[in-house]
């Protein structure tokens, strides 16, 4: 009998919802972007990849944080970082904290980027090559 294959693990991280400065956005709001979210996360169920998905809020301190618990017991062959975090100028000091530590605590992990929610997939097939 031959063993099940392991699915590649993945960790999506994102800007929370609640924590978007929808000012930039004119054609979303808060509860299209949790449905969007959630719609992606739904669709990522059934993939080759076993999907941790992780919101995080905009201030650097707490989302490092949360970041360090959540891989300090877990491992990750690929991570995808949402736009939400990585195209927004304001952001930017998060978006170094969390390659930062990423590359301090997942040594070898493999960097995605999606370009929206439903690109997620995509990205991770992309990161996992």
């Amino acid at each position: 009998m031959t063993e099940p294959v392991a699915r590649p693990a993945a960790l999506t991280i994102g800007l929370h919802p609640r924590s978007v400065d929808y000012s930039a956005f004119p054609d979303l709001d808060e509860a299209q972007l949790t449905a969007r979210v959630a719609a992606a996360n739904d669709a990522l169920r059934n993939t080759e990849f076993e999907v941790t998905p992780c919101l995080l809020g905009a201030s650097p301190d707490e989302a490092e944080a949360e970041l360090r618990t959540l891989l300090a017991d877990r491992r990750f062959d690929v991570v995808m970082i949402g736009g939400g975090i990585r195209a927004i100028p304001d952001h930017t000091e998060l978006f170094e904290r969390i390659v930062n530590t990423l590359v301090e605590t997942a040594p070898g992990i493999r960097f995605c980027f999606n370009t929206s929610p439903e690109t997620t997939i995509d990205a991770l097939r992309r990161g996992v090559r």
